[in-house]
């Protein structure tokens, strides 16, 4: 054996033992970013959509560009707010993160929709959700975290366990659904 490929293979050696085997699949790590608190709502058998939330900061100023998960055929970022007295819900493409504020993901507000689930998400259980991130200059970053399922509670609000943010009984207009699961 050649020493200075001794050498070299001895470095790539100890690197691999110093970073391990993944050190490049967290690359968002290079803008600080954390994300805290991931879950998802249970789900029952035949119900193709859930939500699912979490809390994110990043300690440079990102943009959240997608969600993925092999739990669903597609993950999306949506927006419930009142417009008119009555609560409306919009996908966005992305969502600013400032830099060192948290961003609060949570039922009636923004959120994360998973549609096309192939199976339930079962109460107790977790799924990894991969959460695309775009640092300034334009590289794309992502980072997976596991989420936990979480039972919805009891007295469903009709939206197949996808709390709508909206009070019981307050009017809503069929238009909120609107392009919802194409």
């Amino acid at each position: 054996m050649n020493r200075h490929f001794g050498w070299c293979g001895g470095a790539v050696l100890a690197a691999a033992m110093v970073f391990g085997p993944g050190a490049g699949a967290f690359a968002a790590t290079d803008a600080g970013i954390e994300i805290r608190d991931a879950w998802a709502r249970a789900t029952v058998p035949g119900q193709p959509v859930a939500g699912a939330y979490a809390e994110l900061t990043s300690a440079k100023a990102v943009q959240l560009v997608g969600i993925s998960t092999p739990a669903a055929k597609r993950g999306e970022l949506h927006e419930m707010k009142h417009v008119d007295g009555v609560m409306k819900m919009r996908q966005l493409k992305s969502l600013s993160l400032p830099a060192g504020e948290t961003v609060k993901l949570a039922p009636g507000g923004l959120h994360l929709m998973l549609f096309g689930l192939p199976k339930p998400l079962a109460a107790g259980s977790t799924i990894p959700l991969t959460f695309s991130f775009k640092l300034p200059g334009g590289k794309i970053v992502k980072k997976t975290v596991d989420a936990q399922v979480r039972a919805v509670d009891a007295g469903g609000d009709g939206h197949g366990g996808h709390d709508m943010g909206h009070d019981k009984g307050a009017a809503h207009g069929a238009d909120e659904h609107a392009g919802h699961g194409k």
